[in-house]
């Protein structure tokens, strides 16, 4: 009769334990590799994102920069398909960024006239009336020369500022009005002018030739005969 060695259950129930543990250590192995792997996969999601978005800023700005520059020296009439062309998009492209061709004008023109708007503040704020109205006139027809945007927008030529600029730091015309009307009640703008007149004359003004760098001195030289014309006679 052999005897039970002791303690060989225990070693045995340790083997078991021991094995259990070590099969629980490769399962929760194989559950970090798992969630590993989710992770990676995860973290080339995010990045394959970051990219496109990167892509989708790199072409918004080529598209606007190539605007800014076509409408400024052609006008408005510069068509989407060529704007796409010049930026190296599809037109899809473009369109993604700016559903309707308004949607570009406005990006581009609107800012322009909050720009305009800000320096009409800043004349109404550092001269008296008279001169901050003359002084306006002779900005905006040089603004109208360099940039035909701005002219073309004016005019309502493919794009209508007046009706696009609902917010009051892109109300050039109201901006426009609010000189006019401190200027007559100052006594140095004739009384039966009004700001559509002002308007037609300063469009005249941006028009005077075709080369940038000319067409704005010329347009100087015009708002100051503009600005003759609609002081009070005595």
């Amino acid at each position: 009769m052999v005897a039970e060695q002791p303690g060989a259950a225990d070693r045995g129930g340790a083997a078991d334990r021991g094995g259990a543990a070590e099969e629980d250590g490769s399962a929760g192995q194989r559950d970090e590799v798992r969630r590993g792997g989710a992770a990676g996969r995860g973290g080339v999601a995010r990045q394959g994102a970051g990219v496109q978005r990167a892509d989708a800023r790199r072409n918004r700005t080529r598209i606007l920069t190539v605007a800014i520059e076509a409408f400024a020296r052609e006008g408005l009439g510069v068509s989407i398909q060529e704007i796409a062309r010049r930026a190296g998009v599809s037109t899809g492209t473009v369109s993604r960024h700016f559903p309707a061709k308004d949607d570009l004008y406005a990006a581009i023109v609107l800012d322009r006239a909050e720009s305009l708007v800000a320096t009409a503040r800043m004349l109404a704020e550092t001269q008296p009336p008279g001169a901050a109205f003359y002084s306006f006139i002779e900005v905006m027809a040089v603004e109208g020369a360099r940039n035909r945007a701005i002219g073309d927008a004016l005019a309502g030529a493919g794009f209508d500022i007046q009706a696009a600029a609902g917010r009051a730091d892109q109300d050039l015309m109201g901006m426009w009005n609010s000189l006019l009307a401190s200027a007559q009640a100052a006594g140095e703008v004739r009384a039966d002018i009004t700001v559509d007149d002002v308007k037609t004359l300063v469009m005249g003004c941006c028009k005077a030739g075709k080369d940038p760098d000319a067409n704005q001195a010329a347009a100087r030289r015009l708002a100051s005969v503009v600005a003759a014309g609609l002081r009070p006679t005595s």
